[in-house]
């Protein structure tokens, strides 16, 4: 099981290494209609809230990985941003530090 926390620490376990930064990104149309965010009659659609969570979920998902593949079982310091990619695209990002803990004595 990966740990992934916005704390810069992890209580009960202590680091015995530190990985480095871990990203984790998923780019997304910025076409509110075809992404199912308004309907077309320019209302929110009720599914909003589920889309927004699924989205972030992925970037999470990737950013975990991403800290397994570096040889880490947890991630410190996890923040999200986002960025305009064009006039199309929108970048989701979850982002931390790669860590490797055991247990505290």
């Amino acid at each position: 099981m990966m740990l992934a926390v916005t704390i810069d620490s992890l209580p009960g376990y202590q680091i015995k290494e530190v990985l480095g930064e871990v990203v984790g990104s998923t780019a997304r149309r910025q076409n509110v209609f075809m992404d199912g965010v308004l309907t077309p009659g320019g209302r929110e659609d009720r599914k909003m809230p589920e889309l927004l969570r699924r989205w972030r979920e992925d970037a999470v998902a990737r950013m975990v990985q991403a800290a397994y593949d570096r040889g880490g079982n947890a991630v410190i310091g996890m923040r999200f941003d986002h960025r305009a990619i064009g006039a199309m695209w929108m970048e989701i990002c979850a982002y931390g530090t790669a860590v490797f803990v055991v247990p505290a004595t």
